[in-house]
């Protein structure tokens, strides 16, 4: 396969600086070759074919530093599912192996590929051309089908086509000799010449409100390939100029490199629109990723680690079996040690106990089961809302009591708990994980009783700066709803913020906590916070 690859390279005209097949290594990890591909002069890109990381956490913290210096391109072998192990929470089921690896990857800045084509596509951009400083792209082409290709796999890539601007328009219309609509992309038809192609990049290459170029010529009809590839070659150096990156398409062919430019200055050359526009979006990435800021760790007030600290201690001394779940009460002390706000709340083992409790939380209330052994308690009928009167509390507790008779699993049941309902709020879910390779990891998301089938969720390595909590919020398709949308009004994504910051202080704190759900945490309008209405922790 290596020599495969090093044929591949060379067909592509990339420069190989060092090449390292590792199979049974005893002492020499990918954390090794990245500390001397850092400080080699003569590497421009990293390209890894990776099956295992050996130390994961150690890996993600030197690529996380080299990847500010030179891109690192990756294809992670065996990524499916079939491995993912089985877990007893939403949070656990849905932060699968793969999921880790890419969390781990975009902590890191390493941009990931789901082949060895790609990789070698993305490396062809990134160690000839200069890097985007922005998504805006032109499409040059001479036929309209490439062209809307072109535009469709932009759109799939958050890629921008923006207009022209006048002035420019008014440019490529001096160096057009015939009668063509100016739009972005901009189809010459195929009746152009290698020159118009040339002059039009020219003018492309001076648009500030561009950021990269993609020209696809279908060869030949009115001028023939070599000379459109002199049009490209002749052009380059004003690209480099502005520094704005070239990318090149003669569509069904592949490796033009050599004709395209001067040693590393290499013009890549894709045979289809989608493998260019696919290499430019990694680029962009890999753009953004080094001018983002870093963020801060805020300092968090009202923070009892010592109070928090007893409390697990008393809870790994009392419970024998491993791993297991925090009861009702030491959730809610370990919770209220760390400022997260679980909607009030008692625990009852009796129907005459629950209606009580009911009465001082105030009405109108929920009565949810308490079992150790049942994780989804809405699977065995274990929740019961709306109930607005200590006879409502009763019937509630006999009828979930019952239920759990006909299941046969009535022993599974140590009570019930009594909370305040929580009627309005967007519903979302926040856990963490463990991952046996990544260590632990953290989630948000839509919540609720369809958080596993819709996973509309984000995940993050701790700890959490401020602007990782900030992204995960915004990351989530349902972020727009938490945003104010159409009459629902917006929600205060300041105080989920606020709790993915405690979340991420505790599970740093708390070294033991295997898995850990909040869903669902209810967030209110913007300035009334938000409420844990359902909360489990697993230690281990």
């Amino acid at each position: 396969m290596g020599l495969t690859i090093l044929e591949y390279a060379q067909n592509l005209n990339l420069g190989v600086s060092t090449f390292v097949s590792v199979g049974n290594r005893v002492d020499i990890s990918p954390n090794d070759l990245l500390e001397y591909w850092e400080q080699d002069k003569a590497t421009k890109v990293i390209l890894l074919y990776l099956e295992s990381f050996g130390n994961p956490r150690k890996f993600a913290q030197i690529a996380r530093r080299v990847s500010t210096k030179k891109p690192i391109v990756v294809v992670k072998g065996g990524s499916t599912a079939a491995g993912s192990k089985a877990a007893a929470s939403h949070t656990g089921s849905m932060a699968t192996s793969d999921v880790s690896t890419d969390v781990l990857f975009k902590y890191a800045g390493i941009l990931r590929v789901g082949t060895m084509e790609e990789l070698f596509d993305v490396a062809s951009l990134l160690s000839n051309q200069p890097l985007p400083k922005g998504r805006k792209l032109a499409i040059l082409t001479n036929g309209g089908g490439p062209g809307i290709i072109a535009a469709d796999a932009s759109a799939r890539h958050n890629l921008t086509l923006p207009q022209f601007s006048p002035e420019t328009i008014v440019k490529l219309k001096s160096v057009i000799k015939r009668d063509i609509v100016i739009n972005n992309p901009l189809d010459t038809t195929a009746g152009a010449t290698a020159q118009e192609f040339h002059d039009i990049l020219q003018v492309l290459a001076e648009e500030k409100d561009i950021d990269a170029v993609l020209s696809i010529f279908i060869p030949p009809i009115v001028s023939n390939r070599a000379a459109s590839e002199d049009a490209v070659r002749s052009v380059a150096p004003v690209f480099w100029k502005q520094q704005k990156p070239l990318l090149a398409c003669f569509l069904g062919e592949r490796g033009s490199q050599a004709k395209l430019g001067s040693n590393g200055h290499f013009v890549p050359c894709y045979p289809f629109p989608e493998e260019a526009v696919s290499a430019l979006a990694r680029a962009v990435e890999y753009s953004e990723n080094l001018h983002k800021p870093i963020g801060t760790f805020p300092k968090l007030e009202g923070i009892e680690r010592g109070k928090a600290r007893r409390i697990i201690e008393k809870a790994m001394t009392e419970n024998s079996q491993r791993p297991f779940w925090l009861s009702v009460p030491e959730t809610y002390d370990l919770l209220n040690c760390y400022g997260i706000r679980l909607a009030p709340m008692s625990v009852a083992t009796t129907a005459t106990e629950a209606a009580d409790e009911a009465a001082k939380i105030g009405f109108p209330v929920v009565v949810k089961l308490v079992s150790a052994t049942i994780t989804h308690k809405t699977d065995v009928g274990g929740v019961v809302i709306g109930l607005t009167s200590k006879t409502e509390v009763k019937r509630a507790f006999e009828t979930i009591r019952g239920r759990l008779i006909k299941l046969g699993r009535v022993d599974e049941m140590q009570g019930v708990m009594v909370q305040r309902m929580v009627k309005d709020g967007i519903e979302t879910i926040v856990g963490v994980t463990q991952d046996p390779s990544f260590g632990p990891l953290m989630m948000f998301g839509a919540g609720g009783i369809y958080a596993e089938l819709l996973k509309d969720v984000t995940i993050r390595l701790p700890p959490l700066t401020d602007l990782d909590a900030r992204e995960m919020i915004k990351s989530i398709k349902m972020a727009k709803m938490l945003e104010g949308y159409r009459d629902t009004p917006a929600a205060d994504t300041e105080a989920v913020k606020d709790l993915l910051l405690r979340l991420s202080a505790m599970v740093e704190d708390i070294h033991q906590i295997s898995e850990l759900d909040f869903n669902p945490v209810k967030v209110m309008p913007k300035g009334a916070g938000y409420w844990v209405v359902d909360a489990r922790i697993m230690l281990k």
